[in-house]
């Protein structure tokens, strides 16, 4: 495939026309629906389209194809943390479980939340999860990460910082 400069909009609707099609087939064949299918391929491309810095991709569908894995990735993780939140709820007694707006206010700040994760590097966001998922301690942590136990506590530092200034916003 060739290189794909994407300075011009021209050039970026020649790539969007190039691999969409080819992308949401790909995508409907790993998801098994194309409701699915067809949000992720558009999220796919308005990343590339907002990624900023980036002006050439070697190779198109390769590129598209690890944005789509890692937004399949995101909207699993978004899910199972929904429905663990939810199943969590289930299990409480009546009475003790909180309002319908204060279940939609708690599942939001969990996507905001998701969504910080996101954008953190690949570490810090595995030592957020470990930690509050798992609940292991720094040791634990670093020992999966093969990092230090005071690279552990500066990567939850980061992370925290960041999950709690986007809901304080």
């Amino acid at each position: 495939m060739p290189s794909a400069d994407l300075s011009s909009p021209q050039d970026l609707h020649t790539l969007y026309s190039d691999h969409h099609g080819w992308l949401f087939g790909w995508l409907r064949k790993k998801l098994g629906n194309s409701f699915d299918a067809a949000d992720v391929a558009q999220d796919a491309f308005v990343n590339v389209m907002t990624a900023g810095a980036l002006e050439t991709i070697r190779e198109p569908r390769a590129f598209l194809v690890t944005v789509a894995r890692r937004l399949v990735a995101s909207r699993h993780r978004r899910h199972l943390l929904e429905s663990s939140y939810l199943e969590m709820l289930a299990a409480l007694p009546e009475e003790l479980a909180p309002a319908p707006e204060a279940r939609l206010i708690a599942l939001e700040a969990l996507q905001q939340i998701d969504r910080v994760l996101d954008g953190l590097p690949p570490k810090v966001k595995e030592a957020f999860l470990l930690a509050h998922l798992e609940e292991l301690s720094y040791a634990q942590i670093a020992e999966r990460l093969d990092v230090s136990a005071s690279s552990v506590k500066q990567y939850l530092t980061r992370a925290n910082r960041q999950c709690l200034f986007a809901l304080a916003f």
